[in-house]
């Protein structure tokens, strides 16, 4: 059950980085994506991290994070959920499946 979920959860992702990446120009970032959400969206990830996190984790992960294409992150996820789905699987306890005569 919990393998279902993480694939309809996979294809969800990653039909949408498809989508963002044929609709979208080839040099639309996360942070333009970011900004059309509204202005303060940034504003308030940059104060967030850098009041409850190291600053470098905004220097060194979320800033070039932002820089890469919007398509990028929701790829990414999507692959990380189809591993997990297909791992997470139910296993023969035979090892494989054949038929008996």
């Amino acid at each position: 059950m919990i393998s279902r979920i993480f694939a309809v959860l996979s294809a969800i992702l990653l039909v949408g980085a498809f989508a963002l990446a044929t609709l979208e120009p080839p040099d639309f970032t996360l942070g333009q994506a970011l900004l059309m959400a509204g202005d303060h969206v940034l504003l308030d990830l940059q104060r967030f991290m850098q009041a409850h996190l190291s600053d470098r984790i905004w220097v060194y992960l979320v800033v070039p994070m932002l820089l890469r294409p919007a398509w990028l992150p929701l790829a990414g996820l999507g692959l990380i959920l189809f591993g997990i789905s297909a791992t997470a699987g139910p296993r023969s306890p035979s090892g494989s499946r054949r038929w008996r005569s």
